[in-house]
């Protein structure tokens, strides 16, 4: 299921590869807030700031400005540069590579950690958020309330060879086909083994298929 899913959507699109720190200080604005402008907005603090160091010592009026179109930019300005000194601080300029420690950074929860640790160090994770959330329980790879559920049980039946990897993939798949609104089941890789197809999406054509079906039957007549 996973390979026909990558195979159908664009690589996503990391601003910062590699990079812990800086994915880290992305994810947080991307809360409520397009990839576009996320990513616009972190590459210019990067080029104004390059480092932890230099963003620890920026005025947040300053950082406001440039991350502007962010959603929540006036806290979001101040949170990061919390980040920003608490990482020169505490760790020496080197963003932890453990859950736990991640975790204890201010405004970083569990999605955030987790993106840091497949994307920044490579480490298996599950990072859930509303796009793994919503597709996850829709196919039924799980089904689960909560995102904090969805990623336990998803550690459980996602092999670690695909959890690097997981997140960016589903978010494509629901960027462009598993949509939270009107999905495009008719066109999706794995539509054969997905609850929501079977249960929802069929029975729906089926009633569609069935009006038309009458109201040509009642013309006729």
């Amino acid at each position: 299921m996973y390979d026909k899913i990558k195979s159908a959507v664009p690589e996503h699109h990391f601003e910062f590869k590699d990079d812990p720190f800086w994915i880290l200080i992305t994810t947080i604005l991307s809360q409520r807030t397009k990839d576009a402008t996320t990513d616009a907005a972190a590459r210019n603090l990067y080029n104004k700031y390059h480092d932890c160091y230099g963003l620890a010592g920026a005025k947040p009026e300053d950082v406001k400005e440039i991350i502007r179109y962010v959603g929540f930019s006036n806290v979001k300005s101040k949170r990061i540069i919390e980040v920003a000194r608490l990482i020169m601080d505490k760790y020496n300029g080197s963003v932890p590579g453990k859950y736990d420690e991640l975790t204890k950074i201010p405004g970083v929860g569990s999605k955030t950690a987790n993106i840091v640790l497949t994307q920044g160090f490579k480490i298996p994770a599950i990072a859930v958020d509303t796009h793994v959330f919503r597709i996850s329980n829709r196919i039924g790879l799980v089904h689960e309330k909560t995102p904090e559920k969805t990623e336990e049980a998803l550690k459980k039946v996602i092999p670690e060879k695909y959890q690097i990897e997981f997140n960016p993939v589903f978010v494509e798949f629901g960027k462009s086909i598993c949509r939270p609104v009107n999905p495009k089941c008719n066109i999706c890789p794995v539509n054969k083994c997905c609850d929501y197809y079977s249960n929802v999406y069929l029975k729906k054509i089926n009633e569609k298929n069935k009006i038309k079906a009458s109201g040509t039957l009642g013309k006729k007549n």
